[in-house]
């Protein structure tokens, strides 16, 4: 029975994938056709995808929270690559990914047309890649970091870094922080988190092999950018994504008393 679900919801899964393939070449072949701005056809069709893949992943979806009306700079704690579509199918946005993404077989190709900016880690382009965020963000459109720069077990929020924030400063944007957690019968999820030597494949497999999860999303209090110094505001976005996934500090010690 268990190999039989797999064997389902990989066929849904390839379905969904053989479908944002489409997709993707039609923008590929609308960018050949057409030489004006296309980032607003990018999102919607990307978070149309979004929602498909994320019926197709084995999570039921909580959600928290009231979706902003206008343009801001979301910052999250990163878990899993499931963060994206989960994350994605919420509203039309753009990510910023690792440039490692943009090698992985076909998910690489994907997000690629689907507008991913693409972050290399010391290879000297940040001045580059400061003045996308910006444009990206004058311009009127959602984009999403995880400030943490890698994945957790969901355990805990690493130190968000400031670096990337510049960009809502400058554009006078807001932040909109998210946290996100997964979990299995009422505890931390362990299969969720995609973190050390794992690859895309055993942890997918492992994932759909197992019973539907529950991943909640809290879209927290946006946080003014106007004025405000880049490490101040990492740490108060940061603080805010702590406290809603696991409380303050001294319930966390009574917690763990």
């Amino acid at each position: 029975m268990k190999k039989l679900r797999l064997y389902l919801r990989l066929a849904r899964l390839g379905a969904v994938l053989l479908l944002g393939m489409c997709l993707a070449s039609g923008v590929a072949l609308v960018e050949r056709l057409h030489r004006g701005e296309l980032m607003a056809l990018r999102q919607r069709l990307t978070c149309w995808f979004m929602r498909r893949l994320s019926g197709a992943l084995p999570f039921r979806l909580q959600l928290q929270g009231e979706l902003p009306r206008e343009p801001m700079l979301w910052v999250s704690n990163h878990v899993s690559w499931t963060d994206i579509p989960l994350l994605g199918q919420l509203l039309p946005l753009s990510f910023l990914s690792k440039a490692e993404v943009r090698t992985w077989p076909l998910a690489g190709w994907l997000a690629h047309k689907a507008g991913t900016l693409f972050l290399r880690r010391g290879s000297g382009d940040s001045a580059l890649l400061a003045h996308q965020l910006h444009r990206h963000l004058s311009a009127g459109r959602q984009l999403l970091i995880f400030p943490e720069g890698t994945t957790t077990d969901g355990q805990q929020v690493r130190t968000f870094h400031g670096r990337l924030l510049t960009s809502a400063i400058e554009a006078g944007v807001p932040l909109q922080p998210v946290a996100i957690r997964y979990l299995r019968a009422g505890e931390s999820d362990q299969l969720a988190p995609f973190i050390g030597d794992d690859d895309l494949l055993s942890h997918l497999l492992r994932l759909f092999a197992s019973d539907c999860a529950t991943v909640q999303i809290q879209l927290l209090a946006p946080i003014p950018s106007q004025g405000m110094e880049r490490n101040a505001l990492a740490r108060q976005a940061q603080r805010a994504v702590q406290v809603a996934l696991f409380g303050e500090p001294q319930e966390q010690e009574r917690a763990a008393a």
